[in-house]
């Protein structure tokens, strides 16, 4: 019996192996024969062996002139394409005192190939949680922190504003995140309290303030294409925030869209950055799917049951509001497509982000969702992809991420067809690398159903 106890041992710790990220730092981890789609321009290399080590890119070329160790991990790439690692700019960390949830959620956003998340409703819990992703304790995406909601009502004052931005910045979140009913004085102060310590702030434009102000205050992003339908609506002032809906979904039939090349414009001017989040519109908001629809959407396993059927709930009061009309809504989802594609036209910076987990986006999943629609905006495939990599690493300031090149991080994910030709194919995972850990597809199978919960 002790030969069978022995053999079943070192099976299960081969399983258990398996099922474990592995480590670019103890050894090399080598991409063979791989096409590499560097995203610094629009090009596929073909036959490509990739090197990292430490969390770095160290070599990249034709296969046949690149060395590596003989106790390299070598994963046999043929066919297969590797791509910089995706960031999703409008994510949501449970804003509670449990670890345990925000830990599923990073999971969830890291198994997808999401490497980077900005969190967009903090809590300070938050900053012990980047902590430990930074020391390699928790394996998660990159984790970008927003301090907790400065709104209507928790911002009392002009002077409170103020106060509640330097404590922010003195805490160390690395963003202040803005939500609707701000008065103009609030935000002034806000605004003024934030670029004289120097934290910058993103989110939504409040309906008092306006997205023109928004845009001279220097928002570091507008989320949501906030507030830039209600900019284009004449006598929008003389009207209130609930007759204009969200994002401006009940006005939108009377924008003056010959706004829009100004708007472009003073965006580009200001160098504001735009996260479009177009799932949450086209999934929530937009008549064309149901909730029947999405109560069978195989993404849904991984939110919780009770949080499915609140989500349908919000679609289902949503549409079933007086104001709501199919034909107006279908216009505003058009309206919200052509400003992205004046974005991306004119030179507006576009980051990829969605708003997930928010209703019917479930972590990682979403945010491929998002490029899908980015495309249905009028975005090329790289294009769209631009606005996860290489868009990200610059509005970031981080001058060796976003592109598969020698010297930069090794945030990579490995898929089995080409994206720039089906943007769908983002989905089609074979590994996902952040920093020195790499997943393999096991690894992502066990980690998925681990995080089932339904």
């Amino acid at each position: 019996m002790r030969p069978l106890l022995v053999i079943a041992a070192l099976m299960l710790a081969s399983v258990l192996n398996a099922q474990q990220p592995v480590s670019s730092t103890s050894r090399e981890i080598v991409f063979k024969d791989v096409n590499v789609i560097p995203m610094n321009d629009e090009r596929v290399l073909t036959h490509q062996t990739v090197v990292t080590k430490n969390g770095l890119i160290t070599a990249l070329g034709a296969d046949k002139k690149v060395k590596y160790g003989k106790d390299a991990l070598v994963i046999d790439a043929a066919g297969k394409y590797l791509i910089p690692g995706l960031a999703e700019m409008h994510a949501h960390v449970p804003p509670i005192d449990d670890l345990a949830p925000m830990k599923e959620v990073v999971a969830l956003f890291a198994v997808n190939g999401i490497t980077t998340i900005r969190g967009m409703l903090g809590h300070p819990r938050h900053l012990e949680l980047r902590e430990m992703i930074r020391k390699g304790e928790v394996l998660a995406p990159h984790f970008y922190t927003t301090g907790p909601s400065f709104n209507g009502m928790s911002v009392t004052s002009p002077e409170e504003g103020a106060a509640m931005v330097r404590r922010q910045k003195q805490a160390g979140y690395d963003f202040l995140k803005l939500h609707p009913g701000l008065s103009r004085a609030k935000f002034d102060s806000i605004a003024a309290a934030a670029k004289k310590v120097g934290i910058p702030f993103a989110g939504h434009v409040s309906f008092g303030v306006g997205v023109w102000r928004a845009i001279d205050a220097g928002y570091s992003s507008i989320d949501h294409l906030d507030g830039f339908i209600e900019g284009m609506v004449p006598g929008i002032e003389k009207m209130v925030e609930q007759q204009t809906g969200l994002f401006g979904i009940f006005v939108a039939e009377k924008a003056d869209t010959t706004q829009i090349p100004r708007l472009i414009s003073a965006l580009k001017r200001n160098n504001i950055w735009v996260v479009p989040t177009q799932s949450l519109a086209e999934r929530w908001m937009s008549p064309t799917y149901t909730s029947d629809d999405f109560r069978v959407d195989p993404d849904m396993k991984y939110m919780k049951k009770e949080t499915v059927e609140q989500w349908i709930n919000s679609k289902n009061n949503f549409i079933n509001n007086p104001e709501f009309n199919v034909t107006k809504a279908t216009n505003f989802v058009k309206l919200r497509r052509k400003l992205i594609r004046e974005c991306e036209k004119n030179g507006v910076g576009l980051l990829l982000g969605c708003d997930a987990p928010q209703i019917f986006n479930v972590p990682g999943f979403s945010t491929h969702n998002e490029l899908e629609y980015l495309v249905l905006s009028g975005l090329t495939p790289y294009q769209a992809l631009r606005t996860g990599t290489i868009n990200v690493a610059r509005y970031l300031d981080l001058k060796n991420a976003g592109a598969v090149r020698q010297g930069f991080v090794s945030d990579l994910i490995l898929l089995n067809a080409n994206p720039l030709t089906d943007i769908k194919q983002t989905r089609n995972i074979a590994g996902v690398m952040i920093g020195d850990k790499w997943m393999d597809k096991q690894f992502i199978d066990s980690e998925l159903k681990r995080l089932v919960k339904q």
